[in-house]
């Protein structure tokens, strides 16, 4: 009898050889996009800030009329940061020799030189608000114009929602952050905070740029928090009754990410909008910027009683996500490269999302 061994790899691929090639950790961000880089509550009229996307130290400027600018954060004098600086009408005058920049990133004067000395400028940014958010476009500006804000950012305006602002600095790769946030099974993570759920993956949908998740949960054990009762306006217990009932739907759309739940054909009870943007060059650390709107309950004020209350159980999520994630990011770090072993199938095609979409590594000096 023939006992010649069989492929068993080439009948039954495992699900990781269908995951990106490359290390998806050193995939960098693509800067041709509209990124988030500061609240538009933080910069008050008169004054500048200092903020990144990955190596670019930004210099936010608002005038006291007219829209806000973003210039590079470096004197072209001795490159000390501009954001440190004074405004002056619709210029910015670094903090060291007195030396002002326009919108333009021209420099218009340096105190002790004459108005035919002047030196060159700084590079500047496309700069647009939205939603309470500063945005700027830190690739190719040719491409500006032509590439659009993201849509509509959760409910904001919206007088049927409250909305909340959040976000901090985290200690890992952006990717990380995208696949934590799709891969609903981890909510064996938050057990304590939520009870625990049992999900089921409903399906996705792949287009260029884009993948969709949608999810149902059942509750197994434990008590519904106040602050998911808050975001569903009503009580729920394990019954059969609220077993699948709502359908969460979550969407990467490069680079930015989407969560909503829906309770029927009527609008989601809750819709969250986030993006992560890089805050060191080798984008290892990200800055979460996230809306996430509630649907007011039909008893009018119900839901401004008790928004502390869902602010600490949303707070108490996020602050486990950072805390796993900062882990993976540890791990890789300590292995010296990407060692997941990924079996989930939509995680696997986000992750080739994220690697096509990305700007791939620069290859081995030695290769």
């Amino acid at each position: 009898m023939d006992q010649t061994p069989t492929d068993t790899k080439a009948q039954h691929p495992s699900p990781e050889e269908n995951a990106p090639k490359v290390d998806l950790r050193r995939v960098r961000s693509n800067p041709d996009f509209w990124y988030p880089v500061a609240w538009s509550k933080d910069l008050k009229p008169g004054k500048t800030i200092g903020t990144r996307y990955a190596a670019h130290p930004i210099a936010l400027v608002r005038p006291e009329e007219g829209s806000v600018f973003a210039l590079e954060d470096r004197c072209a004098h001795r490159q000390v940061p501009l954001s440190k600086g004074k405004v002056t009408g619709h210029a910015v005058q670094c903090c060291y020799h007195g030396w002002a920049y326009g919108r333009s990133g021209r420099c218009i004067d340096v105190p002790y030189l004459g108005k035919g000395k002047l030196p060159n400028g700084v590079k500047t940014y496309p700069c647009r608000e939205q939603d309470g958010l500063i945005f700027i476009f830190p690739g190719d500006p040719e491409k500006a114009d032509t590439t659009p804000l993201p849509p509509r950012l959760a409910r904001v305006g919206d007088p049927a929602y409250k909305t909340r602002s959040f976000g901090q600095e985290v200690g890992c790769h952006y990717s990380f952050m995208h696949e934590n946030l799709m891969d609903m099974n981890h909510q064996f993570m938050h057990m304590k905070q939520m009870g625990q759920m049992r999900p089921r993956f409903l399906g996705q949908k792949r287009e260029p740029g884009l993948i969709e998740a949608r999810y149902s949960f059942a509750r197994t054990s434990g008590k519904q928090p106040i602050g998911e009762a808050l975001i569903f306006g009503e009580r729920r217990d394990s019954s059969e009754k609220f077993q699948h009932r709502d359908v969460m739907t979550i969407r990467t759309e490069y680079p930015y990410q989407t969560l909503r739940i829906q309770t029927g054909e009527e609008d989601p009870v809750m819709d969250l909008w986030i993006v992560y943007v890089p805050q060191d060059e080798a984008e290892l650390t990200n800055r979460t910027f996230g809306l996430l709107s509630v649907k007011r309950p039909k008893v009018p004020g119900v839901l401004e009683l008790a928004w502390p209350f869902l602010v600490a159980f949303t707070e108490r999520i996020f602050a486990e996500d950072r805390e796993i994630v900062e882990l993976e990011q540890k791990a890789w770090r300590e292995l010296g490269g990407d060692h997941n072993v990924e079996v989930f199938p939509v995680i696997n095609a986000l992750r080739g999302l994220l690697a096509e979409c990305g700007i791939p590594p620069a290859p081995a000096k030695n290769a």
